[in-house]
Order: structure tokens, then sequence, then C-alpha cells
């Protein structure tokens, strides 16, 4: 169809490309009964820190309007947890954590009108620690973190096709569905039951 660029590029049944990713990670908590016995403990408050992924893209095209996709990446995560006592003082727990992750997904598009599409994605995102560093201020303690996680991701991205390439800015959000807290018990782990994983990204990917 003139003015359509690469008007059969979707027709493929496998293409490759490379994404970088931009998010957003906190974890959701839940307290304790324990944490009612910790009387100098006012509050534990997770907040969002920023991080970055890269990435590669192994897409099959298994029927019209739908994908499965597999992305490959290595993603480098900040989580912060604010331990606020009652004379006011703040201890923040830094877990710091570099993870390879393989989303696999499932990509339903809308029909392409000229070069833009849009589509919906959804599917599941297994992901193993490959190297953590958790610090705590003026302590040596630490919260104790479990090494695999698995987070349930859906989401919302545009198809833009050039001449030489299709560009694809994605929005995702990703749920953990394991408790990540450790077994290990010590001061910061006492007053939490739960952690779970809350992740907001920005994905640019490149086919």
């Amino acid at each position: 169809m003139t003015g359509m660029n690469n008007p059969n590029y979707d027709a493929r049944f496998l293409s490759y490309g490379f994404l970088i990713g931009l998010h957003t990670a906190s974890y959701q908590m839940k307290y304790s009964q324990e944490f009612l016995d910790i009387n100098d403990l006012q509050s534990i408050q997770p907040r969002y820190s920023p991080g970055f992924s890269l990435g590669f893209i192994i897409n099959m095209h298994v029927a019209d309007y739908l994908d499965i996709r597999v992305l490959p990446k290595v993603a480098f995560y900040e989580h912060e947890v604010d331990f606020i006592y009652t004379d006011q003082t703040k201890v923040t727990q830094l877990v710091e954590s570099t993870v390879v992750e393989f989303p696999v997904v499932m990509k339903y598009t809308s029909v392409r009108r000229g070069n833009v599409r849009m589509y919906l994605v959804g599917g599941l995102k297994p992901g193993i620690e490959a190297s953590a560093n958790n610090s705590a201020e003026n302590n040596d303690d630490v919260i104790p973190i479990q090494k695999a996680n698995l987070s349930l991701d859906f989401g919302v991205g545009f198809d833009l096709y050039y001449p030489l390439f299709k560009f694809s800015p994605e929005l995702r959000f990703s749920k953990g569905l394991p408790n990540m807290l450790g077994a290990e018990v010590n001061q910061f782990s006492t007053g939490i039951q739960s952690l779970r994983t809350n992740t907001i990204t920005l994905y640019l990917l490149f086919q």
C-alpha cells in the first residue's frame, strides 16, 4: 500500500530486536503481628526508586493479530524501605540487585492503520538474582530478600513503522506474585510479614 513503511513486516514468523527499559520499582508490604510488639518503631514505608533494563526481543507471529514474545534481559533494581521510629529518626534500607529476567508475553495487536498499530501485552516474568548489595545506614543488618521472583506482566504499546525499522514505546506494569522476604529474622524483618514487588516500566523496543 502506498505510504506504508514495511507493509509485510508483521507477516514474518520470526523477528528480532532489542529493548531499553526505564522503570520505577517498590515493594508492596504487609505488616506482621510482631510489628505491634516493637515499641520504638512507628512505621515501615517502602518507596519507589528508579532503575533500568537492557535486553533482546524474540518475536513469533503465531496468528493474525497475535504474537508470542520472549524478552531475555538484565534489569538493575533499587528498592528503598524507610523504618521510621517514635523519636522521628529514620533508617533507610537500600536493596540493590541485578536480576536476569525472561519475560514471556502474548501480544495482541489492532488493525494496522497507516504506519501505526496499537497493541496489548500480558504474560509472566520469571527472574533470578545475579548479584545483590543490600546496605543499611549505620547498621550491619539488612532485610533478607529471596533470590527468585515471578511477576505478572500486562501493558499497552504502539508499533510505529519506519522505512528501516519498527519502533514501539510500551508501558508495562509488573505485579510480583511470591513473598520476597527471606527466612532470616533480624530487627528489620521482624515487623514485616510479606514483601512483593511492584514495577512500572517504560520500554523502548526496536525491531
